[in-house]
């Protein structure tokens, strides 16, 4: 069994990443992983990742730095739950670079969706903490909802309307409230 994640292993692993790439690409955080980069959880189970572009030899590295590191890596990020946002990139929010790695957090309205989709009680904490730091307002919220509304039915296990129900109630929740 692996241990907890803090934010200081999360550093180890982007330097050892960093020095093991032999190529350039991106590494988008996503999830627990965020909320330790940026504060608003002490531990995680584990990191959850996305390549784009994959560089080369990183799947190499992964394996290797899980033992050495001893923490758990997982490839998922929104898009594996959800349609991707339009422009997810541009409002995924830029790290640091390690080597010829650039660090990402992955795009927290498309974060702050796959959550809601969920809609644990840990995810509805994740979505206040990521509003209540600015991290993505209610109107682009509600625009990248309706944006990837249409394309819901291609993911069997979302219920559109049950989605926009949370969207909605989220929004409604905090309207008139923008931090």
């Amino acid at each position: 069994m692996r241990l907890n994640v803090d934010s200081q292993k999360i550093e180890q692993l982007m330097e050892a990443l960093g020095k093991e790439a032999r190529s350039s690409g991106c590494i988008y955080f996503t999830g627990g992983a965020s909320a330790l980069l940026i504060g608003w959880r002490s531990s995680t189970v584990d990191i959850d990742i996305r390549l784009d572009p994959e560089p080369s030899g990183i799947f190499q590295a992964i394996a290797k730095l899980k033992q050495e590191l001893n923490i758990n890596i997982e490839l998922a990020s929104p898009q594996d739950f959800l349609p991707p946002l339009p422009r997810w990139r541009d409002r995924s929010v830029f790290i640091g670079k390690r080597g010829q790695i650039s660090f990402y957090h992955y795009d927290f309205t498309a974060q702050a969706l796959s959550k809601l989709s969920r809609g644990f009680d840990r995810d509805i904490k994740d979505v206040e903490a990521m509003y209540a730091q600015k991290l993505f307002s209610l109107s682009t919220l509600r625009d990248c909802f309706e944006a990837i509304a249409p394309e819901i039915i291609r993911f069997p296990s979302l219920n559109p309307d049950v989605l926009r129900s949370r969207v909605e109630n989220f929004i409604e929740r905090f309207e008139g409230q923008e931090p």
